[in-house]
Order: structure tokens, then sequence, then C-alpha cells
């Protein structure tokens, strides 16, 4: 008798060849690669996100420069000097004065303005100065009701930021009311005011002399805390690819182990009966009476 082998035999997995199989193992192949790919691109998110969070807290905490440093007409903020506390001095021009539509109050719900005015500084070239949010009024073709800033030459601090562009659900739209934009463009202000204009603009903190009556609401610290939830996203890509292959080995045992079983039904349901057992007789070794020997039991013993 010739020795049983305890390796699975390969003609058990000639399934593998078939067309489904196939195109089954190529698109794991295929899954694997992808989502590992997806989990360093959110791992990448996430260092990104770390190092504007440094970025960001190192810059408030650095004393305040004057603007003409680190900005100038046609040119913003390196992206190291973004958020960097400024100074400016001048006189603001109300009549170059915008609102930026769409913009969400401190409550994270409410939708408004934020309201944009140059600050003319004395050697004429201008700063934009996000002087804060106020709300949207019933009528949105129409310039809002403004609070004025201070009159006179006033020194305003705040935030450095850079030009702001179309994306992430922003989108610069044409035909909008006069004095209404969707982004702050430093270049396009430029043009309108007919005037220089630093790259940029300063998101107001304080303003010296404080101004009197209703002033529009300042915006918020830019958080620096919150990291999201991109390196949990990418521990779940791995995940995913790593389960990939595991899978693939639990689906091939399974429709191995159900191919050897059909075949084993198959090859037992024919050849485990005799002739006898075709032709209505009796299975061998048992014994079935004759008529006469039947009789002759049945009659009494003289």
């Amino acid at each position: 008798m010739p020795p049983v082998s305890s390796a699975p035999s390969a003609s058990a997995y000639r399934f593998l060849l078939s067309r489904q199989w196939v195109v089954l193992t190529l698109v794991a192949l295929l899954l694997i690669p992808g989502m590992v790919r997806l989990g360093f691109w959110q791992l990448h998110k996430h260092e990104d996100r770390v190092a504007r969070n440094d970025l960001v807290a190192e810059s408030l905490a650095a004393d305040p420069v004057p603007v003409g440093e680190l900005a100038a007409p046609g040119r913003g903020p390196a992206d190291t000097d973004r958020y960097r506390r400024v100074t400016a001095t001048g006189v603001y021009d109300t009549g170059g004065e915008t609102v930026v539509r769409q913009r969400t109050g401190g409550d994270g719900r409410s939708i408004g303005y934020h309201v944009l005015t140059p600050l003319v500084r004395g050697d004429g070239t201008a700063v934009l100065v996000n002087r804060g949010w106020i709300p949207a009024g019933d009528d949105l073709t129409k310039f809002p009701e403004v609070p004025a800033p201070p009159s006179g030459e006033v020194t305003v601090t705040g935030r450095l930021m850079a030009d702001e562009k179309a994306g992430s659900g922003v989108k610069d739209k044409q035909g909008l009311p006069p004095r209404q934009v969707m982004l702050i463009d430093s270049a396009r202000m430029a043009r309108e005011l007919d005037r220089p204009v630093l790259g940029g603009y300063v998101a107001l903190e304080e303003t010296s002399p404080e101004p009197s009556g209703e002033q529009p609401e300042r915006l918020p610290e830019p958080d620096h805390s919150g990291i999201g939830p991109h390196l949990a996203y990418a521990f779940q890509w791995w995940l995913f690819a790593a389960a990939v292959p595991v899978g693939w080995v639990v689906l091939v045992r399974r429709e191995r182990r159900d191919r050897l079983a059909r075949d084993s039904g198959a090859q037992a349901s024919p050849k485990g009966r005799t002739d006898g057992d075709a032709d209505g007789g009796s299975a061998p070794g048992r014994h079935v009476p004759t008529p006469s020997a039947a009789g002759a039991a049945d009659r009494p013993a003289d």
C-alpha cells in the first residue's frame, strides 16, 4: 500500500486556474498596494496637519513685527511667515471697503460676511485688514450695513494671512453685487483701489486706540491643537490591506473543502450498493429461509 502524503494534492487547487478565481486573485493583488498607498497618503496629511499646528503656535507666540518686513506690494507672506503677528499704522479707507460673502460666524452655524477694509499707510501703500464677521441681511444683493471703522490714524495688530484661492468648497464667482467678493485677493483689490496693496491680509486682533461703538465680531484664533482623524484613517487602510490576503486564503480553503465534499459524495453514491441490492435481493451475509425450511419450522415436532 503506498504511503499517504500529508501535503494537499496539487489537483485540489486546480480551481484557482479558473477564470473566476484568476480575476478574484488579480483584484486582491491590485487592492493591496492601493490600500497601502492610501494609508501613506493619510499619514502624510497627518504630518502636514501637525506641522501646520506647530507653525501656528510658534507664529502666535512670537512678538509682532511691522507688516512691511514680511509683505510688500505684489508679494504676500512666505509659508513660514503665515499667522505671524504684525502691526500696521495708517488710516482706514472706507470707500474701498469690501465684504467677503459666505463666511461662517463664531458659532460655526451663522452665515454672513467678513469685512475687508484697506488701511492706507504713510507711504501711500495699503494693507487689507479683515476687521471681522457680520451677519448677512435679508437682501444679499445690497451692500450690508457695516459698523464704521475708527477714524483718524490707528495702529492695528493682527495675524498675517496669505491671499485666498479657490478650493475647499469656495468658488470665485463672477457677477456679484458691487463691493462683494468671494475670496480675498490683494492683487484684484490693488486694481480696484488703484494703489499698491501689500500681498495677503491682516486678521485683526487689536486696535490702538480702541474703537468706540459696535464693531464686527473678531475672527477666532486658528485652531492649532486638533490633529484630525488622518492617522486613524492611515491605520485603517493598512488593516484593510492586511485583511485582503487573509480573506483570500479563507475563501480558497472554503472552496477546496466544498469541492472535496462534493467529490466524496459523488464517488460514494452508486458504488456502495451490490448487485443484490439493485435487484431487491438480500444484503451479503444475511440468511433468508427458503419456503420449505420456513414451513418445516412452523410444523409441530412429532
